[in-house]
């Protein structure tokens, strides 16, 4: 006796089901399992203990030393960790920082946003993971723009990179 079509697509449509149900189930669980998985965060110059930097009376960061590694500020590894004490203060010592540096002879520096990038876990962000702020750095008579890598979520020792020297 052969099977009425109907009742084949009936047949059909409920394995299809079955098979959609398990298969959405399995996306659940492994996205819970690896949405539980903590990332381990690859900046290697965060230091909670570092003072709060001091402001100078043109509300810069007062800078006394410079950096004896290549890479601070550099490389995303190495971000400038300027920190921040609220959303509304966000690039405030992101600021603060660069008005405080000059060029490698004492040029003034101009500097804007490039962009947002390379997440990392903080629990200092609602969300549990910050961003780095890449920022061009330029001055007269510079041959190309360097990029410096900002965190304003960690707190570190404030120094000036490599190459730049602190404004007088």
């Amino acid at each position: 006796m052969k099977p009425k079509i109907h009742e084949y697509r009936k047949t059909n449509s409920s394995i299809v089901s079955k098979n959609l149900i398990q298969l959405t189930f399995i996306i659940v669980i492994l996205s819970l399992f690896t949405s539980c998985v903590s990332t381990k965060s690859t900046l290697k110059n965060v230091d909670n203990n570092a003072p709060m930097p001091t402001l100078s009376k043109d509300n810069t960061f007062v800078l006394t030393e410079y950096s004896k590694d290549k890479k601070y500020g550099y490389d995303p590894d190495y971000p400038v960790n300027v920190f921040y004490l609220n959303t509304k203060s966000e690039n405030l010592n992101a600021e603060r920082y660069l008005n405080a540096l000059a060029g490698p002879k004492g040029e003034p520096i101009t500097y804007i946003k490039l962009e947002s990038c390379c997440p990392f876990p903080t629990k200092r962000s609602e969300m549990g993971a910050g961003f780095l702020d890449v920022y061009e750095v330029r001055w007269k008579g510079q041959a190309e723009p360097i990029k410096l890598y900002l965190n304003i979520y960690e707190r570190g020792y404030l120094l000036v990179p490599l190459g730049l020297s602190i404004k007088k």
